[in-house]
């Protein structure tokens, strides 16, 4: 169920705004602010690291330009003295800010006659930075959510317009609950600019937020997906869902005859019983032996499942995917793996520290 705190204020007029972006999250808002009549007369992207690349990362923001005939701008750093001046051309009234990856300076920010909004996909103050979605799931957040914050020159630490929030749905992870946020974000993005409309330029606008609940959200590396089954299995498993799809979660299995497989764990559910295993030993077992949580709930036929002891209680993994091959079940992998006695995950040294409250 979604949740949208909002004020009894409905936008009357369109406004000329200049978006600044990049990823997927800020597609859906820019879109509905276009359907909308909104002006956007330049929509700002960061420059592609080599253009001429025969695989160029995913560029939604840019796409979604181009298919709609805006001028692009994309200035190295948008906070230098000609990038700003190519900004007053244009004379915004605002701007709508989402995934663009700098933080805007004063100078920057004192262009458009209403400042900035930036729609950020947590519930501010909790989760700062460039992985909010990721760090809620690693921290078990049993709900999730958006905040559009009327921006200051410090990271995500403006007054609070409007937030929305939903709940996290089970095994549910970031690539799932990410574009969940984005489409529930066009609305609180919304609210904000009707807020906006009615502002004198002077008076306190929104909610300061408390900084007792601060909380960082950096990015994540690919060495942050190694899985260490010393850990707790339901830490794992956090961390599974969180990184998903970028960068991934692995670990080294190692078979009886000596041949090790690099997987790549895709989803997996944890319970709190110990098998009393050494961890990181794994064995087959079918969805409903691995404990009542795990029953039918997942999966209507008796899936098996990869068990696995961690240092606290068994990681059961639904879908991996072995190096160079394609992702699959646990148990298709089982019909190619069926005799696992003795083998088990590696456990890395030095042992993976566990990423903590922050």
């Amino acid at each position: 169920m979604l949740h949208l705190h909002r004020l009894a204020l409905e936008s009357n007029r369109t406004m000329r705004i200049i978006v600044l972006a990049n990823g997927p999250f800020a597609v859906p808002t820019c879109k509905r602010l276009l359907a909308d009549g909104h002006d956007i007369p330049l929509v700002v992207v960061r420059p592609l690291v080599d253009p001429t690349a025969k695989k160029l990362p995913p560029t939604p923001v840019r796409d979604w330009a181009r298919e709609n005939n805006l001028p692009l701008f994309e200035p190295a750093s948008v906070n230098d003295v000609a990038a700003i001046a190519e900004l007053q051309k244009y004379s915004p009234q605002l701007f709508f800010v989402c995934d663009y990856g700098q933080i805007l300076s004063k100078d920057c920010l004192s262009v458009p006659s209403l400042g900035g909004i930036n729609l950020h996909g947590s519930l501010l103050p909790r989760h700062r930075g460039a992985a909010p979605v990721q760090w809620a799931l690693l921290q078990g957040d049993t709900e999730a959510g958006v905040s559009v914050i009327h921006m200051t020159p410090r990271l995500d630490a403006g007054p609070v317009l409007s937030i929305a929030s939903t709940k996290v749905q089970a095994d549910e992870n970031a690539g799932q609950l990410e574009p969940r946020l984005a489409e529930i974000g066009v609305e609180a993005s919304l609210q904000a600019i009707a807020q906006l409309e009615h502002w004198d330029g002077k008076s306190e606008i929104g909610i300061v937020q408390c900084q007792d609940g601060v909380t960082k959200a950096p990015r994540f590396a690919k060495s942050h997906g190694q899985l260490d089954f010393r850990l707790s299995a339901s830490y794992l498993v956090r961390l599974i869902r969180a990184l998903q799809p970028w960068p991934g979660t692995f670990a080294e299995l190692q078979l009886a005859d000596g041949k090790r497989i690099r997987v790549l764990v895709r989803a997996a559910r944890s319970s709190d019983h110990d098998s009393g295993r050494a961890a990181g030993t794994v064995w087959p077992c079918t969805a409903t032996e691995s404990g009542p949580e795990l029953g039918a709930s997942w999966d209507s036929k008796p899936q098996k499942v990869l068990a696995v002891a961690t240092g606290a209680g068994t990681a059961f993994i639904a879908r991996l995917q072995p190096a160079s091959k394609r992702e699959m079940d646990a148990d298709e992998f089982l019909r190619g793996h069926a005799m696992l006695e003795g083998a088990k995950f590696e456990l890395p040294e030095p042992p993976v520290a566990k990423l903590t409250k922050h």
